[in-house]
């Protein structure tokens, strides 16, 4: 049997982070003389930084660059993170936990920046747990392409077809399906309103995730 791989969305799936994303994007527009709201930024979950805020720049006329704009909003989450309190989403420590010991590979693909995404699993005390971790400010291009996807599964030495991903964002799932894998969609309500009809599962906690199922 091939090796078979587990990959994570670390936003909304590891850590219930949305709310926190859409309350520092109104404050850094805000801080940038905008007022936009959450349900303006609905439409880029799941997106890498620099691909939102170059939509986000355009969409309206920001003179500051996309760099200021991140490194504002980037300080911002990560001060957040540091000092605030936080636990994984229910049922992850478990499935992870039980990925372990049936010995599947496991591995992060996040749209994060690195920076962020480290600050999120060492605050956790997961750093350590994944076999790779990719960012998808690291591939070419970020979801909804299957690039960090792709390059997860890589760097596992899995071939795609025996991966099965765990998202909470349209992007995500297209960028999983895109790659070729079987993806399960999370309904996080805190996510905003995500179409997660292209998944192969849909579920609305991590209880309902059968592994026996998922690989079968």
């Amino acid at each position: 049997m091939d090796k078979q791989a587990f990959l994570f969305d670390m936003d909304g799936v590891i850590i219930d982070s949305e709310p926190i994303h859409f309350a520092v994007d109104m404050e850094t527009m805000e801080h940038f003389g905008y007022v936009v709201t959450k349900e303006q930024f609905e439409k880029y979950v799941g997106m890498t930084n620099p691909e939102m805020w170059a939509d986000v720049k355009r969409e309206f006329g920001l003179s500051h660059s996309v760099d200021e704009i991140i490194e504002y909003q980037l300080a911002r989450k990560i001060d957040i993170i540091r000092h605030e309190a936080f636990e994984p989403i229910a049922g992850i420590r478990s499935l992870i936990a039980e990925l372990k010991q049936r010995d599947f590979a496991i591995g992060l693909a996040s749209s994060s920046p690195r920076v962020f995404i480290e600050a999120v699993l060492t605050r956790f005390e997961m750093l350590g747990i994944f076999d790779c971790i990719v960012s998808g400010e690291e591939v070419p291009r970020g979801k909804p392409a299957p690039d960090v996807y792709l390059e997860a599964a890589k760097q596992l030495g899995v071939d795609s077809h025996s991966c099965v991903v765990l998202e909470d964002a349209r992007h995500g799932v297209a960028a999983a399906k895109a790659a070729g894998m079987k993806c399960i969609g999370y309904m996080n309500p805190n996510s905003g309103e995500q179409d997660l009809s292209q998944a192969d599962w849909i579920i609305r906690d991590m209880k309902e995730i059968s592994l026996d199922e998922l690989f079968n």
